[in-house]
Protein backbone atom coordinates (compact mmCIF):
# COMPACT_ATOMS: atom_id res chain seq x y z
CA UNK A 1 0.00 0.00 0.00
CA UNK A 2 1.30 3.29 -0.97
CA UNK A 3 2.51 5.75 1.81
CA UNK A 4 -0.72 8.18 2.00
CA UNK A 5 1.49 11.20 2.78
CA UNK A 6 4.40 11.28 0.39
CA UNK A 7 3.50 14.42 -0.96
CA UNK A 8 3.02 15.84 1.97
CA UNK A 9 6.40 14.92 3.07
CA UNK A 10 7.98 16.34 -0.15
CA UNK A 11 6.11 19.29 0.28
CA UNK A 12 7.32 20.18 3.67
CA UNK A 13 10.99 19.36 2.77
CA UNK A 14 10.57 22.21 -0.10
CA UNK A 15 9.45 25.05 2.26
CA UNK A 16 11.74 24.19 4.71
CA UNK A 17 14.46 24.09 1.88
CA UNK A 18 12.77 27.08 0.05
CA UNK A 19 12.37 29.49 3.23
CA UNK A 20 16.29 28.69 4.49
CA UNK A 21 17.82 29.53 1.15
CA UNK A 22 15.10 32.66 1.17
CA UNK A 23 16.61 33.60 4.31
CA UNK A 24 20.27 32.54 3.50
CA UNK A 25 19.66 34.85 0.06
CA UNK A 26 17.38 37.59 0.90
CA UNK A 27 16.60 39.81 -2.29
CA UNK A 28 19.56 38.52 -4.75
CA UNK A 29 17.18 36.55 -6.88
CA UNK A 30 16.55 38.54 -9.73
CA UNK A 31 13.08 39.31 -10.66
CA UNK A 32 13.26 38.31 -14.18
CA UNK A 33 14.72 35.45 -13.01
CA UNK A 34 11.72 34.32 -10.58
CA UNK A 35 8.98 35.24 -13.32
CA UNK A 36 10.68 33.10 -15.99
CA UNK A 37 10.78 30.21 -13.49
CA UNK A 38 6.68 31.46 -12.06
CA UNK A 39 5.78 31.36 -15.66
CA UNK A 40 7.49 27.58 -16.73
CA UNK A 41 5.73 25.98 -13.74
CA UNK A 42 2.80 27.49 -14.66
CA UNK A 43 2.72 25.81 -18.26
CA UNK A 44 3.35 22.97 -16.55
CA UNK A 45 0.11 23.21 -14.40
CA UNK A 46 -1.63 23.96 -17.02
CA UNK A 47 -0.62 20.94 -18.70
CA UNK A 48 -1.28 19.02 -15.77
CA UNK A 49 -4.74 20.40 -15.37
CA UNK A 50 -5.52 19.63 -18.93
CA UNK A 51 -4.27 16.30 -18.75
CA UNK A 52 -6.65 15.48 -15.62
CA UNK A 53 -9.62 17.30 -17.54
CA UNK A 54 -9.48 15.10 -20.02
CA UNK A 55 -9.56 11.71 -18.16
CA UNK A 56 -13.21 12.37 -18.02
CA UNK A 57 -15.74 9.44 -19.78
CA UNK A 58 -18.43 12.00 -20.12
CA UNK A 59 -17.83 15.69 -20.19
CA UNK A 60 -20.81 16.86 -19.52
CA UNK A 61 -20.39 15.85 -15.76
CA UNK A 62 -17.12 17.81 -15.53
CA UNK A 63 -19.30 20.63 -17.15
CA UNK A 64 -22.17 20.39 -14.42
CA UNK A 65 -19.83 20.24 -11.55
CA UNK A 66 -18.08 23.25 -12.67
CA UNK A 67 -21.01 24.58 -12.82
CA UNK A 68 -23.13 23.81 -9.29
CA UNK A 69 -19.22 24.42 -7.95
CA UNK A 70 -18.49 27.89 -9.16
CA UNK A 71 -22.51 28.84 -7.93
CA UNK A 72 -22.32 27.20 -4.71
CA UNK A 73 -18.48 28.87 -4.19
CA UNK A 74 -20.02 31.99 -5.30
CA UNK A 75 -22.96 32.09 -3.21
CA UNK A 76 -20.59 31.45 0.03
CA UNK A 77 -17.73 33.64 -1.56
CA UNK A 78 -15.22 31.38 -0.08
CA UNK A 79 -12.43 33.45 -1.74
CA UNK A 80 -13.70 36.68 -0.38
CA UNK A 81 -13.55 34.77 3.06
CA UNK A 82 -10.06 33.30 2.47
CA UNK A 83 -8.84 36.86 1.48
CA UNK A 84 -10.35 38.54 4.46
CA UNK A 85 -9.11 35.98 6.73
CA UNK A 86 -5.45 36.50 5.58
CA UNK A 87 -6.32 40.51 5.45
CA UNK A 88 -7.41 39.86 9.74
CA UNK A 89 -4.61 37.84 10.26
CA UNK A 90 -1.98 40.26 8.28
CA UNK A 91 -3.40 43.49 10.32
CA UNK A 92 -3.26 41.68 13.52
CA UNK A 93 0.76 40.28 13.21
CA UNK A 94 1.16 43.59 11.67
CA UNK A 95 1.00 45.48 15.12
CA UNK A 96 3.70 42.84 16.49
CA UNK A 97 6.39 44.32 14.25
CA UNK A 98 9.49 45.66 15.81
CA UNK A 99 11.29 48.25 14.62
CA UNK A 100 10.25 47.63 11.30
CA UNK A 101 10.92 44.16 10.89
CA UNK A 102 8.05 41.46 11.02
CA UNK A 103 7.75 38.80 13.80
CA UNK A 104 8.51 35.36 13.50
CA UNK A 105 4.70 34.75 14.03
CA UNK A 106 3.97 36.69 10.49
CA UNK A 107 6.10 34.86 8.91
CA UNK A 108 5.12 31.56 10.33
CA UNK A 109 1.54 32.59 9.50
CA UNK A 110 1.12 34.30 6.28
CA UNK A 111 3.70 31.42 4.66
CA UNK A 112 1.02 29.07 6.40
CA UNK A 113 -2.14 30.84 4.70
CA UNK A 114 -0.09 31.39 0.92
CA UNK A 115 0.85 27.28 1.29
CA UNK A 116 -2.11 25.46 2.84
CA UNK A 117 -5.22 27.73 1.06
CA UNK A 118 -6.07 26.73 -2.34
CA UNK A 119 -7.48 23.84 -5.19
CA UNK A 120 -3.72 22.48 -4.99
CA UNK A 121 -3.75 21.61 -1.44
CA UNK A 122 -7.23 19.92 -1.64
CA UNK A 123 -7.31 18.47 -4.71
CA UNK A 124 -3.41 17.15 -4.75
CA UNK A 125 -4.02 16.22 -0.88
CA UNK A 126 -7.34 13.65 -1.75
CA UNK A 127 -5.55 12.36 -4.71
CA UNK A 128 -2.36 11.23 -3.03
CA UNK A 129 -4.57 9.64 -0.36
CA UNK A 130 -7.55 8.15 -2.26
CA UNK A 131 -5.00 7.13 -4.93
CA UNK A 132 -1.45 7.50 -3.59
CA UNK A 133 -1.34 10.14 -6.92
CA UNK A 134 1.45 12.82 -5.99
CA UNK A 135 1.58 14.14 -9.25
CA UNK A 136 -0.06 17.50 -8.11
CA UNK A 137 1.71 17.76 -4.75
CA UNK A 138 4.55 17.51 -6.31
CA UNK A 139 4.38 20.42 -8.95
CA UNK A 140 2.87 22.46 -5.65
CA UNK A 141 6.21 21.07 -3.59
CA UNK A 142 8.07 23.14 -6.37
CA UNK A 143 6.13 26.47 -6.25
CA UNK A 144 6.18 26.33 -2.65
CA UNK A 145 9.79 25.87 -2.32
CA UNK A 146 9.95 28.97 -4.57
CA UNK A 147 7.49 30.98 -2.96
CA UNK A 148 8.92 29.81 0.70
CA UNK A 149 12.54 31.55 -0.96
CA UNK A 150 10.40 35.06 -1.85
CA UNK A 151 8.52 34.73 1.38
CA UNK A 152 11.48 34.31 3.85
CA UNK A 153 13.50 37.09 2.11
CA UNK A 154 11.43 39.41 3.36
CA UNK A 155 9.46 37.85 6.66
CA UNK A 156 12.45 35.97 7.87
CA UNK A 157 13.10 32.73 9.13
CA UNK A 158 9.24 32.30 10.30
CA UNK A 159 8.38 31.16 7.15
CA UNK A 160 9.86 28.29 7.27
CA UNK A 161 8.07 26.97 10.75
CA UNK A 162 4.91 26.83 8.26
CA UNK A 163 6.26 23.62 7.36
CA UNK A 164 4.50 21.94 10.36
CA UNK A 165 1.09 23.78 9.55
CA UNK A 166 1.94 21.90 5.72
CA UNK A 167 2.66 18.95 7.64
CA UNK A 168 -0.48 19.18 9.71
CA UNK A 169 -3.14 19.98 6.95
CA UNK A 170 -2.18 18.63 3.87
CA UNK A 171 -1.18 15.00 5.73
CA UNK A 172 -4.63 15.12 7.42
CA UNK A 173 -6.43 15.90 4.43
CA UNK A 174 -4.87 13.15 2.85
CA UNK A 175 -5.51 10.50 5.63
CA UNK A 176 -9.20 11.43 5.67
CA UNK A 177 -9.26 10.94 2.03
CA UNK A 178 -7.64 7.15 2.41
CA UNK A 179 -9.93 6.24 5.19
CA UNK A 180 -13.04 7.33 2.92
CA UNK A 181 -11.31 5.53 0.10
CA UNK A 182 -11.00 2.19 2.42
CA UNK A 183 -14.76 2.45 3.78
CA UNK A 184 -16.34 2.95 0.40
CA UNK A 185 -13.66 -0.42 -0.36
CA UNK A 186 -12.41 -0.74 -3.83
CA UNK A 187 -11.69 2.90 -4.95
CA UNK A 188 -9.20 2.55 -7.87
CA UNK A 189 -8.33 5.11 -10.27
CA UNK A 190 -10.84 3.81 -12.60
CA UNK A 191 -13.65 3.94 -10.09
CA UNK A 192 -16.32 6.18 -11.88
CA UNK A 193 -16.77 9.13 -9.50
CA UNK A 194 -13.33 9.64 -9.04
CA UNK A 195 -12.74 9.62 -12.08
CA UNK A 196 -14.95 12.47 -12.83
CA UNK A 197 -13.77 14.05 -9.29
CA UNK A 198 -9.79 14.14 -11.14
CA UNK A 199 -11.63 15.74 -14.37
CA UNK A 200 -13.11 18.33 -12.42
CA UNK A 201 -10.28 18.60 -10.35
CA UNK A 202 -8.41 19.50 -13.47
CA UNK A 203 -10.85 22.23 -14.41
CA UNK A 204 -9.91 24.01 -11.36
CA UNK A 205 -6.53 23.35 -11.68
CA UNK A 206 -6.59 24.73 -14.88
CA UNK A 207 -7.00 27.81 -13.34
CA UNK A 208 -4.19 28.08 -11.42
CA UNK A 209 -2.19 27.96 -14.58
CA UNK A 210 -3.29 30.80 -16.49
CA UNK A 211 -3.10 32.52 -13.11
CA UNK A 212 0.63 31.78 -13.02
CA UNK A 213 1.21 32.64 -16.64
CA UNK A 214 -0.36 36.28 -15.76
CA UNK A 215 -3.34 35.36 -18.20
CA UNK A 216 -6.37 35.56 -16.33
CA UNK A 217 -7.48 35.86 -12.44
CA UNK A 218 -9.86 33.39 -11.86
CA UNK A 219 -11.40 33.05 -8.45
CA UNK A 220 -10.18 29.53 -8.57
CA UNK A 221 -11.11 28.93 -5.03
CA UNK A 222 -14.89 29.48 -5.63
CA UNK A 223 -14.62 26.48 -8.01
CA UNK A 224 -13.34 24.42 -5.48
CA UNK A 225 -16.90 22.68 -4.60
CA UNK A 226 -16.90 21.71 -8.11
CA UNK A 227 -14.34 18.86 -6.89
CA UNK A 228 -17.25 17.57 -4.24
CA UNK A 229 -20.20 18.23 -6.75
CA UNK A 230 -18.71 15.33 -8.98
CA UNK A 231 -19.12 11.72 -7.48
CA UNK A 232 -22.64 12.84 -6.37
CA UNK A 233 -23.55 13.81 -9.67
CA UNK A 234 -22.22 10.05 -10.98
CA UNK A 235 -23.98 8.31 -8.23
CA UNK A 236 -27.13 9.65 -9.07
CA UNK A 237 -26.97 8.92 -12.82
CA UNK A 238 -25.81 5.44 -11.49
CA UNK A 239 -29.05 5.29 -9.57
CA UNK A 240 -31.17 6.56 -12.60
CA UNK A 241 -29.66 3.32 -14.70
CA UNK A 242 -27.67 6.28 -16.75
CA UNK A 243 -24.04 5.06 -15.92
CA UNK A 244 -20.72 5.93 -17.47
CA UNK A 245 -19.58 4.25 -20.42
Amino acid sequence: MTFPITGTLLNVATVVVGGALGVALGNRLPEKMRQTMLHGLGLMTLIVGVSMAITTRNILIPLFSVLIGGILGEALAIEAALERLGAWLEARLGRGRRAGRPTLAQGFVTASLVFCVGPMTIVGSIQDGLMGDHTLLVIKSVLDGFAGMALAASLGAGVILSAVTVFGYQGGLSLLAMLLGAMLGGVTRQTPWVVEMTAAGGVVIMSIGLLLLDIKRIRAANLLPAVFAAPPIVLALEWLGLGLP
